[in-house]
């Protein structure tokens, strides 16, 4: 085919460039999580640890959760039959929404396949009904916003990452045409939290519109799971929120909540939502148990948060390059795309354990790092391999240490089958 030499040199441009991207074929263990069966090229099947996954709270696993798809599957079947106007709406949809209504205390949810489409939905949408809207987008945004304010017809204008002086300028700049502020309010890749609370302000002092992205922190943060915003107790003051059921939920979809008349709205308009097959009832209905269930486990949260703090200072006194963050994120830090390809490979091939390298275009080039997601499900001793494992491998690539922060005390500790670093905070 004449057209083939062109395929064959994206991908050998993306090789070139150690960015080429290969996927482990991992088989998660529901007994056993964060255990998972890989499958090798050789056809021969080894457990390894998961250290990189988005399931941040084991919810995937959860017994509630697999009883309430299993259920409902055997009850109505595999799939939705197509799109809501087709096929018409499941109840288990209608139950979930309620509840992600409840959870951001708002009129009313919609949900959608996958949080990537409720983004590039909501806010092509939004703008696009606004007459004259400018779009405000911090610049750290995730890709599925950026293609949401690409998808708009609206002028889009970009703030420098949570630079509060500068989105006050563009405030200011787009004078009285409507206006709307999409940002997140936990970044991914570097685990910074923004300042929610002063964006909303600075929002309504000029008055406004904001979308939050809430992905990486629904089921995590807030009393109920509600996210940063819950948290930093402006949840009511924020127009739209954005959350996924795939990350803290462990299930599958997005969906958006606010006040009654702006998702009926995004509902009669978003060809997104309008074109695509609406989420099997199955998974609305594990998706439905997992959100009751972290409303009212805040101890699961507070697990979560000791198992990334843990491993997030176990890691330093180690002298391995971790991005400081106030969240759950634990990024290390290789900024060199071979070396973390390398130190991926040698994880999986060495140590079974698995972290997924983070290049280009995920984060810029030169940022390349190993993004670590501790859950509740790991121990002690998964925290303690994982230190072994890393400094083996920094040392076998050498790959630079850093100094560890003078406020931490480590002191060896055994459990009876294993060593593992304990963490003390020296007085300050």
């Amino acid at each position: 085919m004449v057209y083939r030499r062109y395929f064959e040199a994206a991908v050998s441009r993306l090789k070139d460039e150690r960015r080429y991207r290969v996927f482990a074929r991992l088989e998660r263990d529901v007994e056993a999580f964060p255990l998972a069966n890989w499958h090798r090229d050789d056809g021969s099947v080894e457990p390894v640890t998961i250290w990189c996954s988005n399931d941040y709270l084991g919810m995937g696993q959860h017994p509630d959760v697999i009883a309430a798809m299993v259920d409902t599957a055997g009850r109505v079947g595999a799939g939705s039959g197509g799109t809501r106007n087709i096929s018409g709406t499941s109840h288990a949809i209608v139950e979930l929404e309620r509840e992600l209504a409840d959870l951001h205390g708002k009129e009313a949810a919609l949900v959608f396949t996958s949080g990537w489409i409720s983004n590039l939905a909501a806010i092509s949408t939004i703008a696009d009904l606004l007459p004259n809207c400018v779009i405000l987008s911090d610049a750290s945004n995730h890709n599925s916003m950026i293609e949401g304010v690409k998808r708009s017809r609206a002028e889009k204008k970009i703030f420098r990452h949570n630079d509060l002086a500068h989105l006050e300028e563009l405030l200011i700049e787009a004078g009285d045409r409507p206006k709307l502020v999409v940002f997140e309010s936990l970044y991914s890749m570097n685990g910074n939290i923004a300042p929610v609370a002063d964006i909303v302000a600075l929002a309504e002092r000029y008055g406004a519109m904001t979308y939050v992205d809430e992905v990486h922190a629904v089921g995590m943060y807030g009393a109920r799971g509600g996210g940063v915003c819950e948290r930093e107790g402006v949840m009511a003051r924020v127009h739209v929120i954005e959350g996924t059921l795939a990350k803290g939920f462990g299930t599958m979809g997005g969906y958006i909540a606010g006040d009654a008349v702006i998702i009926d709205a995004i509902r009669s308009y978003a060809a997104s939502f309008i074109f695509t097959t609406a989420l099997p009832p199955a998974v609305a209905a594990a998706a439905c148990a997992a959100v009751r269930l972290l409303k009212r486990r805040p101890d699961l949260r507070a697990a979560h948060q000791r198992a990334s703090h843990i491993t997030k200072h176990a890691l330093a006194a180690a002298g391995l390059p971790v991005l400081e963050n106030g969240s759950h994120i634990v990024p290390v830090m290789v900024r060199d795309a071979e070396l973390c390809k390398a130190a991926s490979d040698m994880l999986l091939d060495r140590h079974s354990i698995y972290i997924q390298p983070i290049n280009y275009p995920t984060v810029a080039k030169g940022s390349e790092r190993l993004r670590v997601t501790p859950t509740p499900c790991h121990t002690q001793a998964h925290i303690a391999n994982l230190v072994e494992s890393l400094v083996d491998v920094w040392h076998t690539l050498g790959i630079p240490f850093v100094a560890p922060p003078s406020h931490l005390h480590i002191e060896e500790k055994s459990d009876g089958k294993c060593s593992y670093p304990e963490i003390k905070l020296a007085a300050q």
